[in-house]
């Protein structure tokens, strides 16, 4: 979804807002006027004080890890992705099980890359692991097999860092069954919030270090303060808690990396509890200017090598090409990496775990060339 860009690591960032109402108290005295501004004076200061004190209590993770990288790996792997040859179409389930970790991590170390971005739900709430938290909302979305435990343990035996995406699925109707389930439409919004933190909660503590960041999307579809408005229910007046959101990003490891993403070319805070920036740029553009965004967010930058539609989700399809010339992206990575900022490559996949071996064969020369 393209949206204006809105200053991606270099432009001024737009005011913050804070939406927590405060509440009037009545008293049984009837104020002069005087008095009456003395205490909305005083509520003001109160306000002011309280924002401050919630800017201030969150401990930014460490990000140096991300800064020290060239580029990294990201695959769409989804219940939407498609085999190249229709023949070898399975179920999502079955094809969870196919899975390779060992293959699938041999062919992003190959390439040079320093750490995964993998998609755990993305459309659709499917997730290639078992959850008791959305087996609770709605059932046989999950699998078996933990297949995001399995690659988190590849990638680390590889030297890999390993970051999840993930999706709340509650998107214009793509899942509307979820989106029924979970709460996204119910009057009380805090159930949603309660599902969704209680699945965050849950994965978290289980891979603990594993999973070193997060990457959540489609905030926008949570909270319409942003530049991309993408909300397609009546919140009722509810702010989704987006700190309390992070909070149980970081269930079972604190120093654990999280961003909300505003969408693509958008630079926007939902909340000042996240640690670098989501950086989605699609196409060799956005070129940073510093390290950090003027927020102090670590600055990252996501590009589409291949497929700009990002899920390979076409039947009889092969896996795309690069859209890139070597010389344009060793120039790409070089003038992010010259400002302490690294970039992700997402690369087209199909149901098999097989990634484009051009795109692949490209990075590995990009690399070789950065060296």
């Amino acid at each position: 979804m393209k949206v204006r860009w809105h200053g991606l690591c270099g432009e001024p960032l737009p005011p913050s807002f804070d939406t927590k109402r405060q509440q009037m108290i009545r008293t049984a005295h009837t104020l002069t006027r005087r008095g009456l501004l003395r205490v909305i004076g005083a509520s003001a200061l109160v306000a002011a004080s309280s924002r401050r004190a919630r800017a201030d209590e969150y401990q930014q993770a460490d990000a140096s890890w991300l800064a020290s990288c060239c580029f990294g790996i990201s695959t769409h792997w989804t219940a939407h992705s498609q085999p190249v040859d229709p023949d070898d179409w399975v179920p999502f389930e079955e094809a969870v099980s196919r899975f390779s970790p060992a293959n699938y991590v041999d062919q992003v170390a190959g390439a040079g890359a320093q750490y995964v971005i993998f998609t755990g739900t993305h459309a659709l709430q499917k997730l290639p692991a078992p959850s008791v938290a959305i087996d609770r909302i709605a059932p046989q979305r999950t699998t078996e097999r933990d297949l995001i435990g399995e690659l988190a343990d590849a990638c680390g035996s590889r030297g890999l860092h390993f970051i999840l995406y993930y999706n709340h699925s509650c998107n214009e109707g793509q899942d509307p069954a979820w989106e029924r389930a979970v709460g996204y439409h119910a009057k009380d919004k805090s159930r949603l919030a309660s599902n969704l933190l209680g699945i965050l909660r849950e994965l978290g503590a289980r891979y603990g270090r594993r999973v070193e960041g997060w990457w959540f999307d489609s905030c926008f579809s949570l909270d319409a303060r942003g530049p991309y408005n993408s909300v397609t229910t009546d919140m009722h007046g509810f702010q989704f808690p987006w700190e309390e959101w992070t909070e149980a990003a970081k269930s079972g490891y604190r120093a654990r990396l999280v961003t909300l993403s505003p969408g693509m070319l958008t630079h926007f805070l939902y909340s000042r509890h996240q640690d670098y920036e989501s950086g989605e740029a699609n196409e060799l553009v956005a070129v940073p200017s510093s390290q950090f965004t003027p927020d102090h967010l670590q600055g990252h930058r996501w590009v589409c090598l291949d497929n700009p539609e990002w899920v390979h989700d076409r039947v009889m399809t092969p896996l795309l090409r690069p859209r890139y010339r070597r010389e344009q992206v060793v120039d790409y990575v070089c003038t992010c990496n010259k400002s302490r900022v690294p970039v992700t490559f997402n690369i087209d996949i199909d149901q098999s775990g097989r990634l484009s071996s051009e795109s692949l064969a490209l990075l590995h020369d990009v690399r070789s060339q950065l060296a």
